[in-house]
This record gives structure tokens, C-alpha cells and sequence, in this order.
């Protein structure tokens, strides 16, 4: 089957973000352009990986080209993307692999979210030789959500990221594990209830 790549170049807007309530959220990254919305669903893991190692390479790039590069230090502070994820939220396919580079020609953040998909293999072999096709087939292939963003988008994206990664359940002083607005179970007082 042929590949769907849901291409913006740029977007005017990409964001993380959730639907429903702490400790029940789905993750989305939704990215849109001239009316056009694709959201995709993954889980919270890996929504912080991606801000993280997005903020790890643009500190790179801007290591590297010794501050010469169109990367702001720290996401940029006038009007921040606070806004809720466009309704209605319909999920075109469950990530399953990420990838991220920074093309220096143009000067963008790439950002390549691929669906999750299953791999038939009867060995540890036939399953990297999956993987590895998976990776390099351009024409067929699972669907694709393909971003390029500028340093600065890419520095606002990655802090928001974080932010509604970070808005969720507040952890429990003793055990770190997230409070349930009913209260939970904490190890670290014997399977005593404490409160939120």
C-alpha cells in the first residue's frame, strides 16, 4: 500500500497535547496549515522524549554553528501556544516510531512521527530486516506525519510539550508515583490511603 505522508511545510501550528482528565489522557500531536488538521495519538513517554531530545539538538545546532544558527537560547516568550488542541480531535493512526534532524540547508527541524505497526517475523534477523525496511521504504509504508519547523517553533513546541506533559497528576511526596484526585495506594506508607 502507498504510503499517506501528512506533510506540513510549515504548519501554523504544531503542539502537543491532551484529551481528558489527569491519570486518563490521551496524548496528541497535532500539527495544521490552510485548514488542514492531522493529529496523531502517542503516549505521554513519548511526547517527553520528543521535547527533550528536540531541545538537546537545537542546543547542538547552536553549539555548533557558534550562535550563528536561527535558534533561539529558550522558547520565545511572546505569545505562547496556550491554546487547547482544535476540535474535533480525530486521531489518524497511534505513533509508533519518531525521528528528528535538523536539515542545515534550510535551516528547519524535522520531525517524523510514523504509525505503530506490527512486524510478522519468525526471528531476532527477520525482525531487524523489518524494521530496517520499514525505515528506508519511502513509497510503502505505514503513515507518516512529517513536520519542518523553524528554530524558533521548534523551541515553543518543546516547552509546551514539557508543560502539558508536567500538567498532569501531582506526584506523591513520599513515593513520587501521581495522586489520584481519590487519593492512592503509596508503598512507602505500607498500602495506607493518602489523600490528594
Amino acid at each position: 500500500m502507498t504510503r499517506q505522508v501528512f506533510l506540513y511545510d510549515p504548519p501554523e501550528r504544531f503542539v502537543a497535547g491532551t484529551v481528558g482528565l489527569p491519570g486518563r489522557r490521551t496524548f496528541f500531536l497535532q500539527a495544521s496549515a490552510g485548514g488542514r488538521v492531522t493529529s496523531v495519538a502517542l503516549e505521554k513517554t513519548q511526547v517527553a522524549a520528543l521535547a527533550e531530545r528536540m531541545d538537546e539538538l537545537l542546543d547542538e545546532v547552536v553549539r555548533r554553528s557558534g550562535g550563528s544558527a536561527p535558534v533561539p537560547a529558550v522558547a520565545p516568550s511572546e505569545n505562547p501556544d496556550t491554546a487547547p488542541l482544535d476540535a474535533p480531535v480525530e486521531e489518524e493512526f497511534r505513533v509508533g516510531t519518531m525521528a528528528l534532524a535538523w536539515d542545515g540547508d534550510a535551516e528547519r527541524m524535522i520531525v517524523e512521527a510514523q504509525a505503530l505497526v506490527e512486524l510478522d517475523a519468525e526471528s531476532e534477523d527477520d525482525l531487524a530486516a523489518a524494521e530496517e525496511q520499514l525505515l528506508q521504504d519511502e513509497e510503502n509504508g505505514p503513515p507518516m506525519l512529517r513536520v519542518r519547523l523553524s528554530g524558533a517553533q521548534a523551541r515553543a513546541f518543546a516547552k509546551r510539550a514539557l508543560d502539558v506533559v508536567n500538567a498532569g497528576r501531582p506526584p506523591c511526596p513520599l513515593c513520587s508515583l501521581p495522586l489520584d484526585p481519590e487519593g492512592h495506594v503509596c508503598p512507602r506508607q505500607n498500602g495506607y490511603r493518602r489523600g490528594a
